[in-house]
């Protein structure tokens, strides 16, 4: 299971450099540096519901998603992207661990992110998060 040589395309690396750090603005409790990476149409799927806006996120999961990823570790096993003109998508596997609310936390992770580019940059348009325990 080895990471293919031409998983992240060359073209999509300004993209996944985004992607690390809304995970980077989270984990460090820089809520507002995390938002500003969303467009403010971002649509976020998890755990089968859905966030339609980045107002939507930021009054509902933003805290909770911060503290979460201070409170673990995070780590990226496999990544790939594309991009095609101004749209990317970056898909991450990975595992988190650690401690939560008084719970141990191991999970597997996948996620997807798809990016447009705006005039200031890479803007996260859509994010699907998925976990389950390990086998």
């Amino acid at each position: 299971h080895g990471q293919a040589a031409a998983a992240l395309a060359p073209e999509a690396a300004t993209a996944a450099t985004v992607v690390d750090a809304f995970h980077a603005a989270l984990k460090s409790g820089d809520t507002a540096a995390a938002l500003a990476l969303l467009a403010p149409e971002v649509m976020i799927f998890e755990e089968g519901g859905a966030e339609r806006s980045r107002a939507e996120y930021e009054s509902h999961h933003l805290g909770a998603d911060a503290a979460f990823a201070a409170a673990s570790q995070a780590t990226v096993a496999r990544r790939s992207g594309w991009a095609d003109g101004a749209v990317a998508w970056i898909t991450s596997e990975g595992r988190t661990t650690g401690q939560f609310n008084g719970r141990a936390v191991d999970r597997l992770t996948v996620e997807t992110m798809v990016l447009k580019r705006h005039a200031e940059g890479w803007r996260i348009h859509h994010i699907h998060w998925s976990s389950r325990a390990p086998a």
